[in-house]
Parts: C-alpha cells; structure tokens; sequence
C-alpha cells in the first residue's frame, strides 16, 4: 500500500482506519467501562479524536483487550465527520493523547471495511522474563517465572492447539462467545536470552484463551506437567483441569490480518524487544 500523503486530505465521512499501540498498565482494558475505576484505552483515544474533530468521535476496534494487557498493533476504524489531514489524525491525535497511547498510522478504506468484522486473522504474544531474580525494568511488559523454563517442551506441547478446535478447557468463566471453537492458525514458543515468548495467531480468541494457554505452558515448561497435558485439557473442555490464568503483563496483541482489498500496511510485531524473534 502507498502511505497517504501528510498533505493528504481525508474529507468528512470518509471511512478511516488507524493503527494505536498501547501500554496496558494504566488501563481499565480497551472497552468503554459504564463507571470505570481506570480509564479505557477507547475513552482515551476517543477524547483525543474527538478534539482534533470538534466532533464527537466513536471508534471500533480489531479485539478487546483486558485491562494491564498490552497492543503493539491495534486496529480500529471511525467515519471522519470533519475534513482532517493525515496529520491531524497522527500527530494531532498523538498530541492529545496520553505518553502511554500512540497512533501509527492512519489510512482510508472501503466503506465496508470493519476493524472487527473484516479481520481474518489477530495474533498475539505472551513474554515471560526466564531469570532467577526479579526484574527492575519492564516490570509491567513481561511476566516474571525464576525457575527454568524448557521452552522446547512448551514448543511442542503448543503444537495440540493447531487447527480449529473447541477451547472450552482455556475460556473464561465469563466469556460471553457464543462457541468454543476457534482456529489456531500457528503456536510457538522460543527463547531469545532470557526473554521465553509464545507467539500464537487464530481467527479470534475466547476471553482469557492467551493467558489460560500461556499458564498451562508455563507448567509444562517447569515440568509440572507433560508435554502431551494440553492435548488432553482439549478433549476435556473443562477449565477447572487447566492451569491459573497467567498475568496481564506479558501479554500484547501485536498484529490483525484483514483481505488484501483493504491495502492496509502489514507491520510486524511488536513489543520491540522482541520483535524478530519470529520473523
């Protein structure tokens, strides 16, 4: 895709899609809370549209991410009400919005297009800090495990969750998806240092379907469980068999898959500390 001009100009009711990064920690989650204890990540960035507008804006987002959980490429779309330049909608909305929250790019797109709906693909990675001692820096970017993880174990244990399946043992109580089943496009786990990251890509996920799998490969990891236990937990479809739901803090959505009609850049994948560890 070309990169709109900065002298570009996006005129009132045009379809635009933006790409936000995000620090979790300070947020309440994505979503708009009725009476939110912490803001959201959407109240934050609607505030800042809105001002650049003058206009009250609403957006809708790729995937919902809970509150303390990361996005190094989140994915939302709005109609402009106003005509804006590229500018107003990158630096003008950075401008206005908190350190912890940064647009990257924005973009126009078919009238059709839906950051949610039109998305084929998300994926996210979970990175847990593999060292004896607690951590000083990035305290709320990785989850910390001191003992040693096998991550070769967890690697092979991740390969059960390939394919579309039913993902009851790794839902969350509260998950208001009307199925189970989901398509586990690839899951693996690697180890760069001491940075130990599972790197995981489905058509969507169930509420907490990272962090349940992530908890569940951390004990196959310590060697509390084999490497064949998460083939078993599936065919169970029973929560209550899985490991602890693994911490906010490791996890980011770092990328969203849509048809190549959109044009959108494709950009992987953050956080930066990790980012080729894949690719």
């Amino acid at each position: 895709m070309n990169r709109p001009s900065r002298k570009q100009l996006f005129t009132a009711g045009s379809r635009l899609a933006l790409a936000v990064q995000y620090d979790g920690r300070e947020f309440n989650g994505w979503q708009q809370q009725r009476s939110p204890v912490m803001p959201s990540v959407q109240d934050a960035l609607e505030t800042a549209l809105s001002s650049v507008a003058d206009e009250a804006v609403t957006v809708q987002c790729a995937g919902r991410t809970d509150s303390g959980v990361h996005a190094s490429h989140q994915v939302v779309h709005f109609d402009s009400p106003v005509d804006r330049p590229e500018t107003a909608w990158t630096l003008g909305v950075n401008s206005q919005l908190p350190d912890t929250v940064a647009v990257k790019w924005v973009a126009q797109v078919p009238d059709d297009f839906n950051a949610r709906f039109s998305a084929t693909a998300r994926r996210y990675r979970y990175v847990i800090l593999n060292s004896a001692q607690r951590p000083a820096h990035l305290t709320a970017g990785v989850t910390w495990v001191a003992s040693r993880l096998n991550e070769a174990a967890m690697h092979d244990a991740a390969q059960a969750l390939l394919g579309e399946r039913d993902f009851s043992a790794f839902r969350a109580a509260g998950c208001q998806s009307r199925t189970a089943m989901r398509n586990v496009h690839h899951a693996r786990v690697g180890r760069v240092g001491e940075l130990v990251v599972l790197d995981i890509q489905a058509n969507a996920f169930l509420h907490h379907m990272v962090r349940n799998i992530a908890g569940s490969l951390i004990q196959v990891g310590l060697g509390q469980q084999s490497s064949d236990w998460l083939a078993g937990l599936l065919e169970t479809r029973d929560r209550s068999l899985a490991a602890a739901t693994a911490p906010a803090a490791g996890l980011y959505l770092v990328d969203v898959h849509y048809p190549e009609r959109f044009g959108l850049p494709e950009e992987v994948l953050g956080p930066f500390f990790i980012r080729h560890l894949f690719d």
